[in-house]
């Protein structure tokens, strides 16, 4: 696993990722693009998402990720995130029918009880994917899914851009960040039990380089990537 010190080009003060978000919340729904995570999810073929019962949202921020899945037909989604502020804005939107503080490494929600464990946009600040990709198969039953939505590791060293917000003084502040390859989630998810069902990537274009233009000369570069992962039945 690289080290993203190596390319970081802004160094940013780097805050941990409760504090991080805390700070960020206020403004996130304002900055993060739908390209960059919601349209990959529109794009996958699997899992058949009315058929899903029960959905863990694990890193459920704003409720993004909740509001979606609720207009796809997920009939119960319970909502895990780190942060207090991410949380009460989640509780605001109203998709999930629980929310926790709390690890998506370790969530405290009951085992073998849901369908789907979905990600968004929150690996980036896991030093280590095994546990989360373990926590993910304990809570889903034989034959569930799990559904990662990453920056993909090609953008965070090209760009050298940690994920980052700017603050009510206006300063920027950079949350920890961490680089995983593919072969890096393909190792960790295997290991833990799970099989690679669909991977989907997206890439800076047109629509990127409209909403953010200084993004011109990442233009055709890998920015997020879309996991489907299947546990056996």
């Amino acid at each position: 696993m690289p080290d993203f010190a190596h390319f970081d080009t802004r160094h940013y003060r780097t805050v941990d990722t409760a504090t991080g978000y805390d700070g960020w919340s206020a403004t996130y729904e304002d900055t993060v693009l739908d390209a960059m995570d919601l349209a990959l999810l529109d794009g996958l073929t699997t899992p058949d998402w009315p058929a899903l019962g029960r959905a863990a949202d694990l890193g459920c921020g704003t409720g993004r990720t909740g509001s979606w899945l609720r207009g796809r037909g997920v009939a119960h989604i319970d909502g895990v995130d780190l942060s207090a502020g991410m949380l009460e804005l989640a509780e605001e939107r109203g998709a999930h029918d629980t929310l926790t503080r709390g690890d998506v490494r370790d969530t405290g929600l009951p085992g073998n009880s849901y369908d789907l464990a979905i990600a968004s946009l929150i690996d980036e600040h896991l030093p280590d994917l095994t546990p989360f990709y373990t926590e993910a198969r304990r809570l889903t039953r034989p034959g569930g899914s799990c559904v990662l939505v990453a920056f993909h590791p090609q953008f965070l060293m090209v760009s050298g851009m940690p994920t980052h917000y700017t603050d009510t003084s206006g300063e920027d502040i950079a949350i920890a960040t961490h680089v995983h390859l593919i072969s890096d989630h393909v190792r960790a998810a295997t290991a833990a039990g799970w099989t690679l069902a669909e991977l989907s990537e997206a890439t800076v274009d047109d629509g990127w380089v409209a909403a953010k233009p200084t993004w011109e000369r990442f233009r055709g570069h890998p920015v997020s990537a879309a996991f489907v992962w299947t546990r056996p039945a």
